[in-house]
């Protein structure tokens, strides 16, 4: 998964427009966790590093990964692993491999077929070589399109549309009397996570499913598609895995541990993580028949795509025949591991993340951002050469196996689970780059630590600071009353997780704080996770001088120099507090909004207001009346918010006075303590029973939604059981989180009483 498909990626800004390395150190605000001596010193090394990237490296990083497809189990796989190991150490690096097996499911045959209602169909499956594209002729090692870990099949039934195939849509379709029981169903990507979509159907009782990419919102629509533009082209199909990953991440057949060769293993049918129902993806070329044979009442407005047809719903009245039958076997996965060691505090471990796996070629998913992170760690070396050590230790991981699930580095995070809860200080992943803005996700309490990071980052094109670009779209695109806001507030807000990358596992499974990172919004296109996306594609149509690959190398370096130097660790607290008094307010409207819609509902039941039904012949039967919800007792969790923000102002101050007389006490050996708290802050929302239902997500504050997949769900116990009208566990879910929260509390106000003590 590339940054297309996170959509915890919210922007924020700044105002700082002199360019990189003009710093005015006379009047110079010291950098946060720093004196004003070793912030100089720490401004200095950092303009170097910045200096160091080169685009041209870049590209022929990537034109060598991206050489030939790379898929797990692949050969071009490991031996893109052994280079990667190869440069490391070439670099200065201790860098070594580790290997895991994993299931790694591959289709051996895969048939989806219009058999009955109107000329017979039968779809390709296949995408078409482009003889300007050199690599997409290589036929015979590109894995085929389909969706992985879906459950083997072959079944034959009616088709029903259900647009994104979410359970808002499940819902419609029952008011409109259309029942998916017994069919398969057709459904379109967006709306939700590829994996969502199976699950929701076969919980109505579908028994298969196919997905589409609909050039409404992936092709045609947005511009020339593939190869005289960006997008996705009519025979162009997306690839990808639909593992239950709500569930947990990682390989469905070691859940919670990692996946060595003498690990424990499920049976295959006790996977919880595979689909109940067989899944094919097809093109918006195979689904226009499968579509137009459809009869039945016509969709909604707002579910017709851009094909040139109408789009009913069904069922039927032809059937549609799909088989999936796979290889279920076990395949290596080659996580490489670079390490810097710490000058001071070794055992603090500041860790940075990208995958080297793609679908098939996967020049912008992964390796834009992997090629960046390689040029990123070169720049390291050349430091060391300088002279420059690290405070703490920096480890560089090129994960592989992320498309399938976050294979590789959630079998790395299980397998050293206990050292990097002791050890490991943040998290900062990237999974792909483009051209155009600089996008974040990650936990709140270093929400002001990369914003102050982007300060110092060039927007390559414009000259502005990577910031301030950030905040001028955010101000364009703010709504009229909200406008004001952007531009007053200090730091724009940083997007909470959910999964979809390799930070998963580090900071919902561990509790390690984590930042997502990368560029991007200018390079629109339709190649993800198809044949197309390969060197020729991001070469003529993304960021085709790899400059904003430099970017990434300089934000993503910036970032791990500044958090392994500083003296005080810069986390905050302010924005933090903030964000958790917003989650509460929301919490809150939330309880209310379901309550006025259930009274609603009731009303038009009184009233007799209901929808006709898809069949004249049957009977509309309109919902049963809903019990009012119980009033909910938002106290305990407000009472905890409050109790952070105080803590947090405690906190605030305490770094004032520790900043005072040019922060000489920052520079005190009594800081450790400090330190220690502040990298067990985020482990404070980690709960060993884990989420209601799925234990895996241990984080109280994020966590994929369950019917959402990639999107965060914040506050997840409460905002989820609300959802789910599961009122008693909502009650639960607010003493839990508002437990977590007076620990926080009282860990911040345990740091202010250390960071005062220490000067």
């Amino acid at each position: 998964m590339n940054r297309r498909g996170l959509v915890a990626f919210i922007v924020f800004a700044g105002i700082s427009l002199a360019p990189i390395g003009a710093h005015v150190v006379a009047d110079e605000q010291p950098l946060a966790g720093y004196s004003a001596e070793s912030s100089r010193a720490e401004r200095q090394w950092e303009d170097k590093f910045r200096a160091i990237p080169e685009p041209d490296k870049i590209r022929g990083y990537m034109e060598r990964l991206a050489a030939r497809p790379h898929h797990v189990g692949s050969p071009y796989d490991k031996d893109n692993a052994e280079w990667l190991l190869a440069r490391f150490k070439e670099f200065g690096l201790d860098a070594h491999i580790e290997s895991f097996d994993v299931l790694m499911p591959t289709p051996k045959e895969r048939a989806v077929e219009l058999v009955d209602g109107g000329p017979k169909f039968v779809a390709k499956l296949q995408e078409p070589v482009v003889k300007e594209d050199p690599t997409s002729g290589q036929t015979s090692e590109q894995l085929p399109t389909y969706n992985s870990y879906s459950i083997d099949g072959d079944v034959t039934a009616p088709l029903v549309y259900v647009n994104f195939g979410v359970p808002d849509d499940y819902e419609k379709l029952e008011r409109m009397g259309v029942s998916v029981k017994g069919a398969i169903v057709i459904a379109r990507y967006y709306g939700s996570w590829r994996g969502i979509k199976p699950k929701v159907a076969a919980e109505h009782g579908a028994i298969g499913c196919l997905i589409f990419s609909d050039p409404h919102e992936d092709g045609y629509t947005q511009g020339d598609v593939y190869p005289a533009g960006p997008y996705r082209p009519r025979d162009g199909v997306q690839r990808g895995s639909v593992a239950d990953m709500p569930l947990y991440a990682g390989d469905p057949l070691t859940p919670g541990v990692g996946a060595t060769k003498d690990a424990k293993r499920l049976d295959l049918k006790d996977a919880q993580t595979i689909t109940k129902i067989p899944v094919l993806p097809i093109s918006y070329g195979d689904a226009e028949p499968l579509l137009a044979s459809l009869k039945g009442p016509i969709a909604p407005l707002a579910w017709r795509g851009g094909l040139g047809i109408g789009y009913h719903i069904g069922p039927g009245p032809g059937k549609v025949h799909l088989k999936v039958k796979s290889n279920w076997d076990l395949k290596p996965v080659y996580d490489v591991i670079a390490k810097i060691p710490g000058s001071v505090y070794p055992d603090e471990w500041v860790i940075r993340g990208n995958h080297h796996d793609g679908w098939v070629n996967g020049a912008e998913d992964p390796l834009s951002g992997q090629s960046a992170m390689l040029e990123e760690a070169r720049a390291m070396g050349e430091l060391l050469k300088q002279g420059w050590k690290p405070k703490r230790t920096l480890i560089y991981c090129a994960w592989d196996g992320e498309e399938e699930g976050l294979l590789g580095s959630t079998e790395w995070v299980e397998t050293h689970a206990g050292e990097l809860d002791k050890h490991a200080v943040i998290y900062i992943n990237s999974d792909g780059n483009g051209r155009g803005y600089f996008g974040l996700g990650g936990s709140h309490t270093l929400e002001k630590f990369i914003n102050d990071v982007a300060r110092d980052v060039q927007d390559p094109e414009t000259k502005l600071s990577a910031w301030k670009r950030e905040q001028l779209r955010a101000i364009e695109e703010a709504p009229g009353d909200k406008k004001q806001e952007v531009r007053q507030r200090a730091d724009m807000h940083a997007g909470a997780l959910g999964s979809g990358s390799d930070f998963t596992p580090f900071l919902q499974h561990l509790g390690v704080a984590s930042l997502n990172i990368g560029f991007g919004g200018e390079d629109g296109g339709g190649i993800y996770h198809s044949i197309y996306d390969d060197f020729y594609w991001y070469t003529h149509f993304s960021d085709t001088t790899f400059v904003y690959g430099r970017a990434l190398s300089q934000a993503g370096g910036t970032a791990m120099m500044r958090m392994a130097d500083a003296d005080l660790l810069p986390f905050d607290f302010g924005d933090f507090a903030e964000t958790m008094q917003t989650y509460v307010k929301e919490l809150k409207d939330l309880s209310k909004k379901m309550q006025d819609d259930i009274r609603e509902q009731n009303r038009e039941i009184d009233e007799g207001v209901f929808t006709a039904t898809a069949d004249p012949k049957k009977t509309y039967v309109p919902p049963k009346k809903q019990e009012i919800p119980p009033y909910q007792n938002f106290a305990p969790l407000e009472n905890a918010a409050d109790a952070v923000s105080r803590a947090a102002a405690e906190y605030r101050k305490a770094l004032e006075h520790a900043n005072a007389n040019g922060g000489t006490s920052l520079a005190s050996s009594s800081l450790a303590d400090v330190n220690r708290l502040l990298i067990e802050s985020e482990r404070k929302f980690i709960t060993q029973e884990g989420l209601p239902n799925r234990k895996w997500y241990r984080h109280q504050l994020y966590a994929p939604g369950f019917y959402t997949g990639y999107a965060a769900k914040t506050m997840p116990y409460i905002r989820e059981s609300i959802e789910q009208k599961e009122w008693k566990q909502a009650d639960e879910g607010v003493v839990v989180v508002a437990h977590c929260l007076q620990d926080e509390a009282a860990l911040i106000s345990d740091a202010a009483a250390k960071l005062n003590a220490a000067h």
